[in-house]
C-alpha cells in the first residue's frame, strides 16, 4: 500500500495552460477517487486546482491528498501531500512540496524553480540537497500531467498506438522521465457510468514492485476535459485501482453513458 499510493500520487497529477489556447481544465477542479485491492476499499485521494499565492505572485494551485482508511490505515498508516505552484502563463511550476507520511517514515520538501536566469536551462533549489541544474522547461510530478493534458491529449490523434510521450520532470530530488505509452480508446466501467477514454502505460521500472514495464495502465477521459478517470496497478500481491467517485467545476461536462 505505501509504495502503491506514493505512485499513484505522483502518477495521478494534474495539468496547465497556454494563452490563446482552449484550455482542458480550470481553477475549481477538485476530482475525488477510491483506492481499492477487488472489493476492498484502502484509501481515497483528492486532486485539486485553485487559484493562489506565492513568492509574492498570483499561481494556480495544484494538491494531490491521499490516504489510507479503514482497515488498511490500522496496518499502515499513509497521509501523503504533494503541492505545485504553476505559473498559468509559462506553465511551468514555480514550486513543489512534497509532504509524505507512511507508517514511520517521514519526508518534506520544497523545491524552487527558476526558469528565467539562465537561458539553457533550469536551476533548482531544494531545501534538502541544495541547487541543481536541469533541463529547460522542467516539470514537476503535478504539473508535468497537467501539461500531458492540455498539450499532448487535444493531439492524440496524432499519435499511434504504441508511441511514447516523454515529459522530463524533478521527483524526489532527482531528474524522473514520465514516458506515457498510447494504447488506443477503451470504454471504462466506472462508478459514474461508462467514460470512453485513451489509455496509457507509463514505463514503469521493473524490480522489486512491478514485474514487467506495462503493470500501471491510466485512462484519461476521451472529451474535452482529458480527466484522469482510472489507474490500476498489476503488483506482485495483485491489482490494486484508483477510480473516479465524484467531481465539481469541470470545464466541460464529462461525458458519461449511463449502466
Amino acid at each position: 500500500m505505501k509504495r502503491f499510493l506514493l505512485s499513484a500520487a505522483y502518477l495521478l497529477s494534474f495539468l496547465l495552460p497556454s494563452e490563446g489556447q482552449a484550455l482542458s481544465y480550470q481553477p475549481g477542479e477538485t476530482v475525488n477517487y477510491v483506492v481499492h485491492y477487488g472489493a476492498i476499499n484502502g484509501g481515497i485521494a483528492t486532486l485539486s486546482l485553485k487559484r493562489d499565492t506565492s513568492t509574492g505572485r498570483e499561481l494556480w494551485h495544484s494538491k494531490m491528498d491521499a490516504r489510507t482508511t479503514g482497515m488498511a490505515d490500522a496496518l499502515f498508516r499513509v497521509r501523503d501531500i504533494y503541492e505545485a505552484y504553476i505559473d498559468p502563463i509559462t506553465e511551468l511550476p514555480v514550486k513543489s512540496i512534497r509532504n509524505i507520511s507512511e507508517g514511520r517514515y517521514k519526508r518534506y520538501n520544497v523545491v524552487m524553480f527558476d526558469h528565467h536566469s539562465r537561458a539553457d536551462s533550469a536551476i533548482l533549489n531544494s531545501d534538502l540537497t541544495g541547487t541543481h541544474i536541469a533541463p529547460q522547461g522542467i516539470h514537476d510530478i503535478l504539473s508535468c500531467f497537467y501539461w500531458f493534458r492540455n498539450h499532448n491529449l487535444p493531439d492524440i490523434e496524432k499519435v499511434g498506438k504504441g508511441e511514447i510521450i516523454t515529459i522530463m520532470t524533478w521527483f524526489t530530488d532527482e531528474l524522473y522521465p514520465i514516458r506515457m505509452k498510447y494504447l488506443g480508446v477503451e470504454d471504462v466501467k466506472t462508478r459514474q457510468g461508462r467514460i470512453r477514454c485513451h489509455k496509457f502505460n507509463p514505463v514503469t521500472e521493473t524490480g522489486r514492485l512491478f514485474k514487467t514495464e506495462e503493470d500501471v495502465s491510466f485512462w484519461f477521459s476521451a472529451d474535452k476535459n482529458f480527466l484522469p478517470v482510472k489507474i490500476r496497478f498489476d503488483i506482485f500481491v495483485g491489482a490494486f485501482m484508483v477510480e473516479i467517485v465524484s467531481y465539481e467545476g469541470l470545464l466541460y461536462p464529462l461525458e458519461i453513458r449511463k449502466k
